[in-house]
């Protein structure tokens, strides 16, 4: 129980690697706010979580991550219902390959306001409440390409680089405040778009990847685990790779 009496909210809960997350955090205590993007994704989620165990204390809501107003509303809710707010996860985001001379400007703001904005969104209001209760962790999703880009979509890397100077820049602001700030970037993992892919498909992904496979959506979680937990309690400012040594 290594998230025993937290309270955490986790964005993109309701599927892939943040409804991992999730599961792993109510297994090791912690109550859990999921949010999602629309109302019966969320529905679905709790009422599986239910189903697996009655006893977890997990709710959930889907605020428009890129209204900052609306997102400040929903976290002063958490607060109010909890009276704190231990851990943010922000994983809520979205990826893109398109190629550059097929972009159009929206496409890349639309990437930016998602992976990016709605991270300052989230974190402004809940690091002014954790400021206040006198500490907390915020971690947000990076991903491999923050390391090594991509060769086309150029949005999604540039994204994820954003992520990691955001993270990196926070854990040194807000470490007075007794905030840590980390992020994970994973690799290829298995989420609804790799299990999607032809086996062929999946055997040459594979082949890049030193240890083999690609991740499961469980291996990321347990290091949203490790980071959020008191054994990472001097562990601020990292990007934590968790990709099986692929770096390309």
């Amino acid at each position: 129980m290594l998230l025993k009496g937290k309270v955490a909210v986790v964005t993109g809960g309701t599927r892939g690697i943040g409804r991992a997350v999730v599961e792993k955090y109510l297994e090791n205590g912690a109550k859990v706010v999921l949010w999602g993007s629309r109302e019966e994704t969320v529905k679905k989620a709790l009422a599986e979580l239910k189903s697996k165990n009655g006893d977890w204390d997990v709710s959930g809501m889907y605020p428009d991550l890129t209204n900052a107003s609306e997102v400040e509303t929903a976290i002063q809710s958490v607060k109010e219902q909890y009276g704190k707010i231990d851990i943010l996860v922000n994983n809520a985001g979205i990826s893109q390959s398109t190629p550059l001379y097929q972009y159009t400007a929206d496409d890349f703001d639309k990437i930016m306001k998602l992976n990016v904005s709605a991270l300052f969104y989230t974190i402004l209001p809940t690091a002014k409440i954790m400021k206040e209760q006198g500490g907390g962790v915020i971690i947000n999703t990076s991903s491999m390409v923050s390391i090594s880009g991509q060769p086309s979509g150029v949005g999604y890397p540039t994204s994820k680089f954003a992520v990691n100077g955001m993270t990196v820049s926070l854990a040194r602001e807000l470490a007075k405040d007794h905030i840590r700030v980390n992020a994970v970037a994973p690799g290829v993992t298995k989420t609804d778009m790799v299990a999607a892919l032809p086996e062929a498909v999946v055997e040459a992904i594979s082949a890049k990847i030193p240890l083999g496979r690609p991740g499961e959506p469980e291996d990321v979680a347990n290091a949203f685990v490790y980071l959020a937990s008191d054994m990472a309690s001097y562990v601020t400012g990292e990007i934590l790779s968790v990709d099986g040594a692929c770096r390309a």
